[in-house]
């Protein structure tokens, strides 16, 4: 009888796991295939648009900080000359913030939307476009209690590092600083290689790499529509 109850029981577990949509992104270092969060279904929409009306093909990644990040999604970056700063290329409107701590964290190979500070944005609205893929680093102990005690700061103590939080970050590594501040709506499945080649590169005095690096095209590969 056991047998045959965990059998039916079996489809219903299946059925509740959600299918992600995919975006592929094909730069000149290489593919780099995300899965989008069901979790953050406007940020998945809203990219999802955007990759559909081809608005990064050609774009570069135009902000570059070793262990940390990878930045692309101006739309003034298209034709850039060489050395020209960017980072400023929006669209005109924001998202709503959709933090789900602590299933959707600042780990390694994680995407995010970029914003405007908590200055001008105190609601850590979303930028329309630029996002970001997290390199992060290593983290042991002493720094994950920094960053707590950071974090504490930066969010009223509304963000705490759960265990195992702890733990992804002192393997996989991340930028945990980040946490409750900026949304994470997919993660790379794809093609980490690349970004951990792409967070390497030389850069000039505003993080722009040296060499271009740019989305040569991104398709929605797993489209979640019916």
């Amino acid at each position: 009888m056991i047998r045959i109850l965990l059998l039916l029981m079996l489809p219903v577990a299946l059925w509740g796991q959600q299918e992600r949509a995919e975006v592929l992104l094909e730069t000149t270092e290489g593919n780099i295939r995300i899965a989008l969060f069901n979790e953050t279904p406007q940020h998945r929409d809203n990219f999802l648009n955007l990759v559909r009306t081809q608005m990064y093909d050609s774009l570069l990644f135009h902000r570059v900080i070793e262990d940390f990040m990878i930045q692309a999604g101006d739309i003034k970056s298209k034709h850039a000359e060489p050395g020209q700063r960017l980072g400023s290329g929006e669209l005109d409107y924001t998202t709503e913030a959709e933090f789900r701590l602590p299933q959707l964290f600042h780990r390694r190979g994680v995407v995010a939307a970029a914003r405007e500070s908590d200055k001008v944005n105190p609601e850590r609205r979303s930028a329309a476009c630029q996002f970001y893929i997290v390199w992060g680093r290593i983290h042991n102990d002493v720094s994950l209690s920094r960053v707590q005690d950071q974090l504490d700061t930066l969010t009223q103590g509304q963000v705490t590092l759960t265990p195992e939080m702890i733990e992804t970050y002192k393997t996989v590594g991340g930028a945990p600083h980040l946490d409750g501040q900026y949304t994470v709506f997919g993660e790379v499945t794809e093609g980490l290689d690349v970004v951990g080649r792409i967070q390497q590169m030389e850069t000039d005095k505003y993080k722009r790499p040296l060499t271009d690096v740019r989305i040569l095209r991104a398709t929605v590969t797993k489209d979640i529509r019916k």
